[in-house]
């Protein structure tokens, strides 16, 4: 099998590369499985998985953004197929390819190396560009007009819940105020507001950095995608199958790491009742691993730094 790619414009370093596609266990019967790569981004997991993969294997990848879908397209290989969509919707586009159940699925969650050095894409506050942040850019609202319409308190919501700003009220007060007297359309806009509504900076940060981080969520609706896509991947998961997700903030790791633990752990009833052991409800899924990158992939790749991979395995039988 070969592949012809071309070199993009904005180079990415995948991280975690190896470690994400070794936990799926791509060994021996498993190879000619069917599996899954929730954000294709510029195909460092996919590529890999690909070599990986029997002559009857198979991959479906995913991706919103019109960039990657395009190097996508370019993967000249008949066991890969790419889907312009959300992970989310994973099970209805796979359905309609005849396929009920995977082997195995990869998240690598977050934004891309390309997108944030791409100004045109607007989701860096350390380049001047248009204030867009969408990673699908064939749909939904641009950052700069939600920012022009969304109530004070809209805005305070969101800079604090996905943000985690504490100083949420006051860039949320300093935008309307800004926007009154004109409109908010690049990135240097919004990132001179938020640093002269921020008093206080932590060290090596940019005060805008969390500001954008929740903006950029909310715009793509990526918490709410996790969740969906999460319950998904688990509902087409063949028992033995594994999901390998890597997530670059709190709030991911959070939702992965309590989704993961929901299915491994289930109530047990009262000791004292009469049930055998062989009827107690089972765990779903049980952890495979949590990795961290190394000091050498964060020397390279300083991007790398907040990434955690969970790994989970799903069980044969268990709870409903």
């Amino acid at each position: 099998m070969t592949e012809t790619l071309t070199v993009p414009a904005f180079q990415h370093r995948t991280v975690l590369l190896d470690e994400a596609v070794d936990a799926l266990n791509l060994e021996g019967a498993r190879t000619s499985g069917t599996y899954i790569d929730g954000t294709f981004g510029r195909g460092g997991h996919s590529r890999l998985i690909l070599s990986r993969l029997s002559d009857s294997g198979r991959l479906i990848a995913f991706d919103k953004d019109p960039q990657a879908i395009a190097t996508a397209q370019q993967v000249a290989d008949p066991r890969f197929a790419i889907v312009h969509d959300s992970f989310a919707t994973m099970q209805d586009a796979l359905a309609a390819r005849g396929i009920q159940q995977v082997d195995g699925i990869l998240l690598d969650l977050g934004i891309s190396s390309p997108q944030v050095d791409d100004a045109t894409r607007g989701f860096s506050f350390r380049q001047d560009g248009p204030l867009d942040m969408r990673m699908d850019t064939t749909r939904g609202m641009p950052a700069a007009e939600w920012i022009a319409t969304a109530p004070q308190t809209e805005l305070e919501k969101v800079i604090r819940d996905y943000g985690e700003e504490r100083y949420a009220f006051q860039i949320a007060k300093a935008i309307v105020a800004r926007r009154a007297i004109e409109p908010i359309s690049t990135t240097r806009q919004l990132a001179a507001i938020v640093a002269d509504a921020v008093k206080t900076r932590e060290k090596g940060k940019d005060p805008a950095t969390r500001t954008f981080q929740a903006v950029r969520i909310f715009i793509n609706q990526e918490l709410e995608d996790l969740e969906a896509g999460l319950s998904a991947a688990y509902a087409m998961l063949a028992p033995g199958g594994r999901m390998s997700v890597i997530s670059f903030h709190s709030l991911e790791d959070r939702i992965v790491k309590q989704f993961f633990a929901s299915k491994a752990k289930v109530a047990q009833p009262d000791r004292r009742l009469p049930i055998r052991a062989v009827d107690l409800p089972q765990p779903l899924m049980k952890l495979v691993a949590k990795t961290k990158p190394s000091e050498l992939e964060v020397d390279v790749n300083p991007r790398a730094r907040s990434a955690v991979l969970r790994v989970a395995e799903r069980l044969p039988g268990g709870a409903a």
